[in-house]
């Protein structure tokens, strides 16, 4: 298929890569003419404009918007559906509120227009382990546009299948789904993110645990100098809280076991906040995730080794430096 692929930053440029890999034809822009540039030189047709996307695809076109949630988005969403025609689909790949993918569906079917919303996690990893895709939108459309998806997914690969599990669709054990409506992806998406919070944090919090039994508040024969680096690895291998994200832990505290690099100020997406007001308007009690968001907060005024573990695994996953407060 034919698509352009709209935002070539740390996901864009991988997820177009990784179509081009599978077959498909990107057509692809970003404010960067160099960034248009580097992805033209492997093969991409390069863009200099959304218009020069719009004469590049033919109906019915497909964009792929891959840019930060908010402004960025929703007014490259509104310049293309002015320019699209009916029948073109619009696809947003990034971490958009859900709410705002309501209405924009809304506004594109006035329009004869479709759109999709694709909650893609994977990180700067993807382009070599695939993407984990949660997708909204009409079921019409999202089968339509099935290739795209199936080559950008991770596929079976080396995971035992789930004991027990016997489902007609086999979609979502190669790593995406049409979750519902259109905001139900992001929706999904945004929860995976909320839960992304509780998770690290957990680590966090325990390897801050792990550090201060060097502490000189305790008695001298109840501190240990526990090896982190080999914590984090032996935990890898066999134990039931072996994760990715503990594989971004070990990778980490490996290079730099005092994570001197960062200082753990831990910025959050807005995704957290998202779950946490979802949970509110669902009245269902989220502890740990809220506790987790709190924490992120609380690191931007006093930071810990555990903050700067958080810091370390956003790092890892998503190529996230830390930005000032």
């Amino acid at each position: 298929m034919r698509l352009a692929m709209i935002g070539l930053g740390r996901m864009g440029a991988n997820i177009a890569r990784r179509l081009m890999r599978g077959g498909h034809e990107v057509v692809a822009f970003n404010r960067d003419p160099a960034a248009v540039t580097q992805l033209a030189g492997e093969g991409a047709i390069g863009a200099n404009s959304l218009e020069d996307v719009v004469a590049k695809l033919t109906a019915p076109r497909i964009f792929w918007v891959m840019l930060p949630a908010g402004a960025p988005t929703q007014d490259t969403v509104d310049k293309l559906m002015e320019l699209s025609e009916p029948g073109d689909i619009i696809i947003d790949g990034g971490n958009s509120f859900y709410k705002d993918d309501i209405k924009c569906g809304a506004a594109a079917r006035d329009k004869g227009l479709h759109y999709i919303d694709v909650g893609t996690s994977g990180g700067i990893w993807g382009l070599e382990r695939g993407y984990c895709m949660m997708i909204g939108g009409d079921k019409e459309i999202v089968d339509l546009l099935d290739p795209i998806f199936d080559t950008l997914a991770p596929g079976y690969g080396s995971i035992v299948r789930t004991i027990g599990r016997d489902a007609p669709d086999s979609r979502a054990e190669r790593g995406y789904i049409h979750a519902g409506p259109t905001g139900a992806g992001h929706f999904v998406k945004m929860v995976h993110n909320g839960i992304e919070y509780g998770l690290m944090q957990a680590y966090a919090e325990g390897f801050d645990i792990l550090k201060g039994k060097s502490s000189e508040r305790l008695e001298p024969d109840e501190r240990f100098d526990i090896n982190l680096t080999d914590v984090a690895e032996v935990w890898r291998r066999g134990s039931v809280i072996s994760s990715w994200l503990l594989d971004l832990c070990a990778i980490g505290l490996a290079r730099d076991p005092m994570l001197e690099q960062f200082t753990g100020q831990v910025s959050d997406s807005g995704e957290g906040r998202w779950t946490i007001d979802a949970a509110m308007e669902e009245a269902v009690p989220a502890y740990v995730l809220s506790a987790a968001l709190f924490a992120r907060y609380r690191s931007r005024v006093d930071h810990t080794f555990g903050d700067k573990l958080l810091s370390a695994m956003r790092f890892g996953f998503g190529g996230h430096v830390e930005m000032p407060q």
